[in-house]
Parts: C-alpha cells; sequence; structure tokens
C-alpha cells in the first residue's frame, strides 16, 4: 500500500513542529533545570518516536478506512485506535521503567502533535 501524499505532508508538519518543540524542551531542561544529560535526549527522541508515529499510524488508518464501505470503514479505525492505544501505552511504560529514559523527557513530547494540530487550527 502507497502512503497518500497528504498523509506523508502532515506527517512531515506534525513531525516539523515536534521536533521544534523538542529543542524548546530540551532548552528548558537545560536553563531551567540545569539538568541536561543523555537520559534527557534519549526520552526526547522515544517521545517523538511514539508520537509522530501514532500521528503517521492514524493517517495511514485513516487512509486506508476511506477506501471501505462504512462497516468495513468503523471496523479498521477502531482496530487502529485500540492497536495505537496499546503501543504507546507499551512504548511509554517502557520508557518510563528503563533507566536510560528520563521519564518527563518520554511522556512530555507526545503531547506535541496535539500541540502542533490545535496550533494550525488556531491560525487558520
Amino acid at each position: 500500500m502507497k502512503i497518500s501524499d497528504t498523509v506523508i505532508k502532515e506527517t512531515r508538519y506534525i513531525a516539523l513542529f515536534s521536533i521544534v518543540m523538542s529543542l524548546f524542551m530540551q532548552a528548558v531542561y537545560l536553563i531551567i533545570l540545569r539538568r541536561f544529560d543523555y537520559t534527557v535526549l534519549l526520552g526526547n527522541l522515544l517521545g517523538l518516536i511514539i508520537g509522530v508515529g501514532n500521528f503517521l499510524l492514524m493517517g495511514i488508518g485513516v487512509q486506508k478506512a476511506v477506501e471501505k464501505d462504512t462497516d468495513d470503514a468503523k471496523k479498521v479505525l477502531r482496530f487502529s485506535q485500540t492497536a495505537r492505544f496499546f503501543g504507546i501505552f507499551a512504548f511509554t511504560v517502557a520508557g518510563v521503567l528503563i533507566k536510560c529514559f528520563d521519564p518527563i523527557a518520554v511522556i512530555i513530547p507526545i503531547f506535541f502533535p496535539r500541540i502542533a494540530i490545535s496550533a494550525r487550527q488556531i491560525k487558520k
């Protein structure tokens, strides 16, 4: 299956916005918290992968659903949402429990795509 150009374009926007927000978060760790080590970087990276990956998989799920009839589309979207939720949960728990990741730096970037979507709506 080929990923649509719209999904790729929107995912790029989300990824770029999330990277900028991650850099800002790194600066906050450095300046305000005076704590900046490899665990913050790794946690931030894992959180970015979780957040942006979730958005990409959501776009792919919607793309698949559009190609189906109504009942099948609902099933595809329900499965996609459930699978993404468990994936987010599993990777977040792993990021919090494994000592090479800063737990806060794992959790915060997961919300960056939602902020990007809201910022885009406000801008329009």
